[in-house]
């Protein structure tokens, strides 16, 4: 049986500031989301080229993810966040199931996956969520969906929080 990690502290910060303001830690600005699709498509290949590198399984710090369990993350924000985008598109402000990251990194046991396996599988989550966003009408942006907390998002800031968390987590992997 191998070492389970040491536990993540979850994250309290409110990451919705990035919609309006972008994020000074990781350089994001929010972008064109009419080019949302294209650029998660752009952040396969950086992914994929972490996951091959020999450090993949090695946390900068016990209590800071690993670069592998930061892609089984972004894996899986990638089906969430294109379940939210389908919710909202099919249903008028509709609430979104909660989900708990640091749970689901537990259950998943992410530290324990196979580099090779995730990057594949980002691979297609990534394209699906990319060709889910491509298909977003002009009309559709401003439908709104709201998180059990309340907070409300359009698909157009949906779509700038989402792509942050993308990309931000490239920067913490150094990627």
């Amino acid at each position: 049986m191998s070492e389970e990690p040491a536990a993540i502290e979850p994250d309290q910060k409110d990451w919705t500031v990035v919609i309006a303001n972008g994020c000074d830690e990781c350089g994001y600005r929010p972008h064109d989301v009419r080019r949302t699709g294209d650029l998660l498509r752009d952040s396969i290949p950086r992914w994929q080229e972490r996951l091959g590198q020999p450090d993949v399984r090695q946390r900068p710090e016990p209590t800071t993810w690993s670069p592998l369990e930061y892609a089984a993350h972004v894996r899986d924000v990638c089906s969430v966040f294109r379940g939210r985008l389908s919710l909202m598109l099919k249903n008028d402000a509709p609430t979104f199931p909660s989900w708990d990251q640091d749970q689901a990194a537990v259950e998943k046991q992410y530290h324990l996956q196979d580099p090779a396996t995730v990057a594949e599988e980002y691979g297609h989550e990534a394209t699906q969520t990319a060709e889910a966003f491509d298909a977003v009408e002009d009309h559709e942006w401003q439908r709104r969906g709201l998180r059990g907390s309340g907070a409300e998002f359009t698909v157009e800031t949906l779509a700038v929080y989402f792509l942050h968390d993308i990309l931000h987590h490239l920067h913490d992997v150094r990627a």
